[in-house]
């Protein structure tokens, strides 16, 4: 038995934009192995997180679909997100103040 009121709207995604998305990833990953050849000082870290901050965002909205699902599950995605940044926090003032 269904209930009309739980009708859920199924995006598709072409694979045009699949491919698009893993020639970006594959491209991104040989920018963090060329920039990790290149002497960048104390930035090296920060560029190769920049970079791995945009292949998840590609991976979480395109391939997992976070984009087009309910708003529940980006506010789990944001929690967890920040769970994750205060963990970093503190490792990183437990490493500084030692």
């Amino acid at each position: 038995m269904q209930n009309d009121n739980s009708k859920h709207e199924h995006h598709v995604t072409g694979y045009g934009t699949y491919i698009l998305v893993w020639l970006a990833l594959i491209a991104l990953t040989s920018i963090t192995v060329t920039v990790s050849g290149i002497d960048f000082g104390m930035a090296a870290l920060g560029i190769a997180l920049f970079i791995a901050a945009i292949k998840s965002a590609l991976v979480i909205n395109i391939f997992m679909h976070i984009k087009f699902d309910e708003a529940i599950f980006k506010v789990f995605l944001l929690v967890s997100l920040f769970t994750l940044l205060v963990i970093f926090i503190l490792t990183f003032f437990d490493v500084v103040n030692r």
